[in-house]
């Protein structure tokens, strides 16, 4: 036998579907924070700031609603225009309740199945250590802070 693992599919729209149907069975309006910088982001530029939109995807407002493994689509109303909107699912940082701020920040995915831990270590799925943190002698990269926050 082989010591090499099957290579399996990205998590993150497992778990953008599992936390939306999470968050709409309790009732809430579930958000996803985007990078509208990312390729094939296609939503109203008037919507983006800073590079990044919040949308609304509740049932109620959003038509023809699809969310596979590739991307989430659906037609929106903006300022009273309906517009298609397309978001990657690599291009979405963050899903939460509205009313709540429950939710989750989606971890960064690398190529290959794996995903940055907190130390910036990667760490494949199987939770084998791939890279350590960098070494003393370099420069660490800079940290993001939080990004989401609280609208009313």
């Amino acid at each position: 036998m082989s010591d090499v693992s099957p290579a399996m599919t990205s998590h993150r729209p497992y778990l953008l579907r599992a936390l939306y149907e999470w968050i709409a069975d309790n009732g809430m309006t579930p958000h996803v924070l985007v990078d509208a910088t990312q390729p094939g982001v296609r939503v109203p530029a008037h919507t983006v700031k800073e590079g990044k939109v919040v949308l609304n995807i509740a049932e109620r407002a959003v038509a023809k609603l699809e969310m596979d493994n590739e991307s989430i689509r659906f037609t929106a109303r903006f300022g009273g225009v309906s517009h298609p909107v397309t978001v990657p699912v690599s291009a979405v940082l963050a899903i939460y309740a509205r009313e709540t701020g429950q939710g989750m920040a989606l971890p960064e995915e690398i190529p290959g199945g794996e995903a940055r831990d907190e130390d910036d270590a990667a760490v494949s799925l199987e939770g084998e250590l791939v890279d350590g943190p960098p070494d003393d002698d370099q420069t660490p990269p800079p940290r993001r802070g939080g990004h989401l926050r609280v609208v009313k």
